[in-house]
């Protein structure tokens, strides 16, 4: 198999028990599940979702130049016989079974990642520390479900000397086969929170469906559980249940065995100290926000147990940077000069939104500027959902938040709880919310947007981005100005 090569189509083939058909090449460089992003030569995989069909597409990939497409057997009727294929009962059920062959074959170090909060920022933050140490595979984006881990898994190159997995849930049973496939070496759950408490119910709930992960982890292995939190010992009591040979704590906790020792926050980064299974390390983490403190945490005392270099790992972390939809900073232009857009506008729950609070409040504002958040609803909170709202007034007080623009039903408890000094605006709707934003924004402010996927945020994101463009003009950044 030459070096670019992911799959040969013999080991593809074999592992999925897959049918032939037309003329196929030797080996595939790459998997797609989109039609619209696939890299000529790679194999497309037509996935049955939620809202489309994949096999509504293999005409498209095809012309795109997919060296292959795997198909049900139910479709094949539908394309040439020349074409390029491989034909299964279930494409995606063929697609676990690569992923299992993906495992079998892999010879490195896995790690996995779950929790309530900062599961996709822990999995990029391994990905940069473990690369510094050698050939490093982890997940894209947020393919944490039922599909996007065996198509992570899948695409891990032989080659690899480590790889890393976030794997997510919002109902119980969920982690358990996720965990079963990527059988880590080592498992995290970055905390425990009132996230989809819609379909768990509790907090207890909760921290019984993320510690499913344990039931994956490989004879020998480790937990790194933060010890932070109030379900500390349940998830303890839970690894030890199921026979994992080490337990690792983090967290500021005097016990921990990933202590932080000390940290200074500043609005676009941190610096630690901490203590990591014995190690004492100073390191930047080129990201703002406690959170990320506490769980840079867990993430190098997963670097101590992969067996990767310590202080490689830790000097990576000050490339650490947010993404978009995830606390990226974007510069913005209203008249007068800049503003900042802190763009959190992916996904929202209450630990999430008070760690954005906290963020916001951290941040330097320009001259007459002031901290404005801009909040969607934050949804799956069941009952208590109007009730988690309201209680984020005390985050927007204790910030020092100037003005708070509330997007959805649930986000109206929050602004009824608000002082009438902090109300900037109220809408049913980002679509409507967006009228009230952009004319608001003046030079110097500092714009916080976030809340459920669903509330549909990020196009208010985009709605400065247009009404505000940044011009080039040789000024210095808002940061540097205010520095």
């Amino acid at each position: 198999m030459s070096a670019s090569a992911l799959w040969t189509i013999d080991d593809m083939a074999s592992a999925m028990r897959a049918e032939r058909q037309g003329a196929l090449p030797e080996s595939i460089p790459g998997i797609s599940i989109d039609s619209r992003s696939l890299v000529p030569g790679e194999a497309f995989f037509a996935i049955k979702g939620d809202n489309r069909d994949g096999h509504d597409f293999v005409a498209q990939a095809l012309a795109a130049k997919a060296g292959i497409a795997v198909i049900d057997a139910e479709h094949r009727a539908e394309f040439p016989a020349d074409a390029p294929l491989l034909i299964v009962p279930d494409v995606l059920a063929a697609l676990r079974d690569l992923a299992i062959a993906a495992r079998a074959r892999f010879q490195g170090k896995v790690i996995g990642v779950t929790g309530s909060v900062g599961k996709t920022s822990t999995k990029e933050a391994l990905r940069l520390a473990l690369s510094k140490d050698g050939e490093t595979h982890a997940s894209v984006a947020s393919y944490n479900n039922h599909w996007g881990v065996p198509l992570s898994l899948a695409r891990c190159p032989e080659t690899a000397r480590y790889a890393v997995f976030e794997m997510g849930m919002n109902h119980e049973g969920e982690i358990e086969p996720l965990t079963r496939l990527v059988r880590p070496h080592v498992a995290i759950i970055t905390t425990i929170a009132p996230v989809h408490l819609e379909f768990l119910g509790t907090l207890q709930k909760i921290a019984d469906a993320k510690a499913e992960i344990f039931h994956g982890i490989e004879p020998g292995g480790a937990a790194v559980i933060n010890a932070d939190i109030a379900q500390f010992n349940q998830l303890k009591r839970r690894a030890k249940e199921v026979g994992v040979a080490r337990i690792v704590s983090f967290g500021e906790n005097k016990k921990a065995d990933a202590r932080l020792v000390k940290c200074m926050l500043q609005p676009r980064s941190s610096t630690v100290e901490a203590n990591i299974l014995g190690h004492e390390i100073t390191y930047k983490l080129g990201a703002p926000g406690r959170h990320l403190v506490h769980n840079s945490l867990a993430v190098l005392a997963a670097v101590e147990l992969a067996g990767a270099d310590l202080a490689l790992g830790a000097l990576a972390l000050g490339e650490l940077h947010p993404v978009t939809g995830r606390g990226a900073p974007i510069e913005i232009e209203p008249p007068g000069g800049l503003a900042l857009v802190i763009d959190d506008s992916y996904n929202a729950n209450p630990a999430s939104v008070v760690a954005a609070l906290a963020v916001l409040g951290q941040a330097k504002v320009g001259p007459r500027g002031r901290r404005i958040a801009v909040l969607g609803d934050m949804l799956e909170l069941g009952p208590k959902g109007r009730a988690l709202h309201r209680d984020l007034a005390e985050a927007v007080v204790a910030n020092a938040i100037d003005l708070v623009f509330c997007c959805g039903p649930l986000m109206q408890a929050l602004w009824q709880a608000l002082p009438a000094s902090r109300r900037g605006g109220y809408a049913e709707d980002s679509g409507l919310l967006e009228s009230q934003v952009l004319p608001a924004i003046h030079a110097g402010d500092v714009v916080m947007i976030k809340g459920s996927l669903g509330s549909r945020m990020a196009p208010i994101v985009k709605a400065l981005q247009r009404a505000y463009p940044r011009h080039d003009n040789g000024e210095a950044s808002l940061q540097n100005a205010r520095a």
